[in-house]
């Protein structure tokens, strides 16, 4: 399975792209989406570059199916009100490109990737570069891009176990310790 991790930010927004193979993982490829070319104030044209690049990263990579950070509140409102603008553009654009997305916390993929929730970046990058083999760091916003995708690979492997050992039928909105799928 092919999935396609999303870092969402406003300035820079991280991707990484996987093949889940069972317990197997490999690297497909990642990268970063920047809207530093647009004036600060015009949130239209960011959403848009955003909306456009991971429309471009889907159609490249070809995944089956998407997983995204979930927001958290900041201690300022605003900033946390254009993150989820931003992040409402990725997750339009992977719907639009009709791919399944769940959703995961930041803390979740830390304590996937790390082993607790509350890991540096240096620490994700890192255990990111010894999971997929990388021969060197990925960036930041790329890294957790691929830590969201791994995670996701550990996490749907549990989602199709549930599924086989029950005869109830699979809610359209299914929380596994706090993440969303639709």
């Amino acid at each position: 399975m092919r999935i396609l991790g999303i870092d969402p930010g406003l300035q820079t927004t991280g991707f990484g792209v996987i093949e889940a193979d069972g317990p197997r993982l490999a690297y497909v490829a990642s990268g970063t989406i920047k809207t530093n070319a647009v004036a600060t104030g015009d949130l239209p044209a960011r959403l848009k570059i955003l909306f456009d690049g991971i429309r471009e990263v889907v159609t490249r990579y070809q995944p089956q199916c998407a997983a995204v950070e979930i927001v958290f509140v900041n201690v300022n409102p605003q900033s946390t009100l254009l993150l989820g603008q931003a992040r409402g553009a990725a997750i339009t654009a992977l719907v639009s490109s009709d791919l399944a997305v769940s959703e995961y916390t930041a803390l979740q993929m830390k304590k996937a990737i790390v082993g607790h929730g509350h890991a540096k970046k240096e620490q994700i990058q890192a255990m990111v570069q010894r999971l997929l083999n990388l021969p060197g760091l990925p960036g930041t916003d790329a890294a957790d891009g691929l830590g969201i995708a791994i995670m996701h690979a550990h996490a749907s492997v549990s989602f199709e176990a549930m599924s086989r050992s029950t005869t109830l039928q699979r809610r359209q909105h299914a929380q596994f310790k706090g993440g969303r799928t639709y």
